[in-house]
C-alpha cells in the first residue's frame, strides 16, 4: 500500500505541467511549437531562457515537493524511506510524462529528475550538474547530458545504496535498484528519438539557428 500511494500522490505531483501551463499564460501551447515536447528544453528552444529557467524550477520543484511529503510520511521508516522516495519521483515522472489531461502528452521527465537527485543525495546533485554543463557545453546536446545524467544516477543509486549510505534494509536493496532502473530506463527511452539522431548527426544544439 505505501507503494502504490507513493505513485498515485506522485503522479498528481507529477500533473503540474509547467511548460504548457507557462506557455498557456502567454497565449500559446507550447506543444504546438519546436518538437511538440512540454518539457524545459523545447521551452528554451521556443520561448528562450528565463521561461526555460521557470518551467525548469517548477518541474523540478513538483518533484522537491512530493518527495519532501514522502520523508514526511515515512518519517518512521528510516530503512525504507529511500525506497519511498524513488516509488514517488517515478509516479512524478510517469503524472510529467504522461499527464491523463493532455492525451498522455507531455515532457520528458529530466526537469523532474533533477529535483530527485536534490531530494534523495546532494553529492549526486552536484556530480549531475557538473556532468550535465560539461557536456552542453562541450557538444551543444542537451540529450546527451540528459541521458548522461539519468545513466550516472543509476549508477550511484546501486553503489551508494548497496554500501549503506542510504540505511536501506537489506529486503529493499533489490528492489530499490530495479525502481532506480526504470527512472533510468524510462529516460533513455523518452530519448529514443534523440539517440537515433544523436547517432545519424542530425540532433538538434543549443543556439543552432533552425531552418524553416
Amino acid at each position: 500500500m505505501e507503494r502504490i500511494l507513493c505513485l498515485g500522490y506522485g503522479y498528481l505531483f507529477g500533473l503540474l505541467q509547467s511548460g504548457y501551463l507557462y506557455s498557456k499564460s502567454k497565449g500559446m501551447d507550447i506543444r504546438n511549437y519546436g518538437s511538440g515536447n512540454s518539457g524545459s528544453t523545447n521551452v528554451l528552444r521556443v520561448m528562450g531562457k528565463q521561461a526555460a529557467a521557470i518551467v525548469f524550477i517548477g518541474d523540478a520543484g513538483k518533484m522537491i515537493l512530493a518527495c519532501l511529503l514522502t520523508r514526511y510520511l515515512f518519517r518512521n521508516q528510516p530503512e525504507y524511506v529511500y525506497l519511498y522516495l524513488l516509488y514517488t519521483a517515478f509516479g512524478v515522472i510517469l503524472g510529467h510524462n504522461f499527464p491523463f489531461y493532455m492525451g498522455f502528452k507531455g515532457g520528458k521527465g529530466i526537469a523532474a529528475t533533477a529535483g530527485l537527485f536534490a531530494s534523495t543525495d546532494w553529492r549526486l546533485a552536484v556530480v549531475c550538474l557538473v556532468i550535465f554543463v560539461v557536456t552542453v557545453a562541450a557538444t551543444r546536446y542537451v540529450s546527451l547530458g540528459s541521458i548522461l545524467i539519468v545513466i550516472v544516477f543509476f549508477v550511484w543509486m546501486v553503489y551508494f545504496g548497496r554500501i549503506g549510505d542510504y540505511g536501506l534494509a537489506a529486503s529493499a536493496q533489490t528492489e530499490f535498484d530495479v525502481v532506480a532502473f526504470l527512472i533510468t530506463a524510462m529516460a533513455v527511452w523518452r530519448h529514443r528519438a534523440n539517440i537515433g539522431r544523436l547517432l545519424s548527426g542530425t540532433e538538434n544544439r543549443v543556439g543552432a539557428k533552425k531552418t524553416a
